[in-house]
């Protein structure tokens, strides 16, 4: 038996797919402004940011990171492919990490505008919030986007957050979101 191993993100393929979101959101949204999502490996943001910078090139692209895995702004901020030093495991384990590939930054630094650090607790505030007003039950890492969408520095819109995974245990959630 044998197989063949997509990587989850550094694949022109697996970016190019991600880039159909924005082929989508271009439908329903002609007149976007701005895009958040939440940045792990960076895959999802290069899809979607290609094809931004193709067809809508005005619209801005923004990555969101939680402030205890931030590689993305330390890298925008030093111009290069950094690793981030205070790096700390969180419940949001989808997004972020310790540092940005070599092979990711020359995407990462043409198309993303500004990446957004938030808080936990501004994750968390986001991942109640979906849960009251949407009925999605999205993880930390989905939640970063919405909690990145709602700072001041995104703008007026139409401006739209990925949310883009549940992968959290229901318990794990509830003692989370409770008030």
């Amino acid at each position: 038996m044998s197989g063949h191993f997509v990587h989850p993100f550094d694949n022109d393929d697996f970016i190019s797919g991600n880039g159909t979101i924005a082929l989508e959101l271009l439908e329903d949204l002609p007149n976007l402004k701005a895009v958040v999502a939440s940045v792990g490996g960076g895959g999802l943001l290069s899809g979607i940011g290609s094809v931004l910078r193709k067809l809508r090139p005005d619209a801005l692209l923004y990555a969101a990171e939680p402030e205890t895995a931030a590689p993305l702004a330390l890298s925008l901020a030093e111009g290069q492919a950094s690793v981030f030093p205070n790096w700390q495991a969180s419940f949001v384990d989808g997004a972020g990490g310790k540092s940005v590939l070599p092979t990711m930054w020359p995407l990462l630094s043409d198309l993303v505008t500004e990446s957004i650090v938030v808080s936990l607790e501004e994750i968390v505030a986001a991942m109640r919030d979906i849960a009251q007003q949407a009925h999605i039950i999205a993880e930390g890492a989905a939640a970063c986007a919405v909690a990145a969408a709602l700072t001041d520095k995104v703008g007026n819109g139409p401006i739209v957050a990925i949310i883009s995974g549940g992968n959290i245990d229901l318990e794990a959630f509830a003692k989370l979101v409770k008030t």
